[in-house]
């Protein structure tokens, strides 16, 4: 059964529901609206699904066609169709799969016989075949003709060539009848046309232009064949240029899909690649997630970058976090184990302290607890958690001692204050020994206010270094009046300084007769020469002078 035979019997089969679906009338009479037995329908396309219909019928009216839908036209074409057995078509072969644009598919005209078989419905059941307009009919009359029995050839090339028979109807008729298939491809050709304009993507649009060539080929139709095998040619060139832009658009976003693919990647690479002991791990962590959920992102919506592309990179991105979790979990276990051994040393230094907290001797314990703390500094910290209660049982240990001993200094101070006042007295008695003018004087009342100060006994701590600060001034001016007694009564002192008088009292001697000879010479420049070095060495001499009177 030919596509043409099939449309019919679908046509057939859509009458039969319609007029079953009204009802029969009784009278036994055919429905008017009956098509002709499939094997009589004359040769045409593959039929349409329902749903396309309206499509078909919009893209003919682009094409030029006016199809008739009113009901008297189409009661009018049912009666006067001829029979289905004298329709045929001399195309040899059926048309090919559906177009990527679906096309018209002429309504057969119903068969005297099917009126017969069928009860009588209403002639609006029945479509009639759409009427071609008088621009139509001249334009096919230009490239085809028909003859008086339905036969319609195509003049292509100035050779006629038989496209099929179309009995019982006017030649106009039958020639319109061949004219629409060809208006339908050309409808097709427009729309694709349009697509091609409108850079809509480019898919399958080679096979919809083969598919037209291929019924340009079948020569069943009569129209300007080579004509619209023209424009599929300029629509075929243009398709190429289409895929070619369709092409470097997305090779352009492929690449840069895949430059930001190889950015996660180094990154990646880069943070996993960090000293384990310097990488600041929280943030490190956080922005390798953070480049994992690009990707993934990347991966869900992005453009595809080609299986060995997409293997490469995810290969070196899991890599990377592989070998950044493995250092993550390697640092964070030595990290642990470290923590534990200072937890360990430092649990042994806080037992040392609490041992010590309840010592009396205060400046053993004192000196224990500033090696203990010189320690602890020592000590590698553990985690911050850990450490901060290890060192806040330390510092309690410690401040138990110190508070006690605080408690017994208090308490020693109270005892202390009357020895504060014997002391302060002793303090004054020395202080009135200044200055030192008589210093055998001086140190025979020092030594005996020293007596008198240990018999004393201690001071209050805050006291101590007041009251030691005032005695100690005294003890220091009676140092230096000793160390100045012996300066000027050493005996090397006063032979040196006598030899230096003798020294400079000779040569200012022999200055004084080079002066002379100078002004009896009248040389001005020895006398200046002269009397300079005549005034310094004087200087001298008074200098020494008075140094050897210091020490007389």
């Amino acid at each position: 059964m030919t596509d043409s035979q099939k449309s019919d019997e679908t046509a057939v089969v859509a009458n039969e529901e319609a007029v079953e679906a009204t009802g029969n009338n009784g009278s036994g009479a055919p429905a008017p609206g009956e098509n002709a037995p499939a094997s009589e329908a004359p040769q045409a396309d593959a039929a349409a699904p329902a749903d396309e219909a309206a499509q078909v019928a919009g893209e003919a009216q682009v094409a030029g066609e006016a199809p008739a839908d009113d009901a008297a036209e189409s009661a009018q074409a049912a009666e006067e169709a001829p029979t289905a057995g004298e329709i045929t078509e001399e195309a040899p072969t059926a048309s090919p799969a559906a177009p990527a644009a679906p096309r018209p598919t002429p309504s057969p005209a119903p068969s005297p016989a099917a009126f017969a078989a069928r009860p009588k419905a209403p002639a609006a059941v029945v479509p009639a075949a759409p009427a071609v307009s008088a621009a139509s009919l001249a334009e096919a009359a230009k490239w085809g003709r028909a003859e008086g029995d339905g036969h319609v050839f195509l003049t292509l090339d100035g050779e006629e060539i038989a496209v099929g028979q179309y009995p019982g109807v006017s030649k106009d008729e039958a020639l319109g009848y061949f004219a629409r298939k060809f208006d339908d491809v050309i409808a097709q050709v427009v729309l694709l046309e349009h697509r091609v304009e409108s850079k809509a993507p480019a898919t399958d649009m080679q096979k919809t232009v083969t598919h037209l060539r291929e019924q340009l080929a079948e020569r069943n139709m009569v129209g300007d064949i080579r004509a619209a095998e023209a424009r599929l040619d300029a629509l075929s060139a243009q398709i190429v240029e289409l895929e070619k832009s369709e092409k470097a658009a997305h090779d352009a976003v492929r690449a840069s899909e895949l430059a930001a693919r190889e950015a996660i990647v180094a990154e990646a690479e880069t943070i996993a690649g960090q000293d384990p002991a310097q990488i600041q791990w929280k943030t490190s962590s956080a922005r390798m997630n953070e480049l994992f959920e690009t990707w993934k992102a990347a991966q869900k919506s992005g453009v595809r970058l080609g299986r060995s592309n997409e293997d490469a990179l995810w290969k070196r991105f899991r890599s990377a976090r592989t070998v950044f979790d493995r250092h993550r979990r390697a640092y964070f276990s030595q990290l642990d184990s470290n923590n534990s051994a200072a937890k360990s040393a430092k649990e042994a230094l806080i037992a040392e302290a609490e041992a010590l907290s309840t010592s009396t001797d205060w400046g053993f314990a004192a000196g224990e607890y500033r090696r203990l703390m010189d320690q602890w500094k020592t000590t590698p910290r553990a985690s911050r958690k850990d450490d901060d209660a290890l060192w806040g049982r330390f510092r309690a240990a410690q401040d138990v001692f110190f508070s006690n001993r605080q408690a017994a200094n208090d308490q020693i101070d109270q005892e202390y204050t009357a020895n504060l006042a014997v002391k302060e007295q002793l303090v004054a008695e020395a202080q009135a020994l200044l200055p030192i003018n008589d210093l055998n004087a001086a140190k025979k009342a020092l030594q005996s206010i020293r007596d008198r100060w240990e018999d004393a006994g201690k001071v209050p701590r805050a006291d101590m270094g007041r009251i030691e600060a005032g005695l100690r001034k005294v003890e220091d001016a009676v140092r230096e009046a000793e160390e100045d007694k012996w300066r000027r009564s050493n005996p090397e002192t006063k032979a040196r300084t006598n030899s230096a008088l003798s020294q400079l009292e000779s040569a200012i001697a022999g200055l004084k007769d080079d002066l002379e000879k100078a002004e009896k010479a009248g040389d001005q420049r020895r006398i200046k020469a002269a009397r300079e070095a005549l005034e310094a060495r004087q200087a001298w001499l008074d200098q020494i002078q008075r140094s050897a009177s210091d020490l007389a």
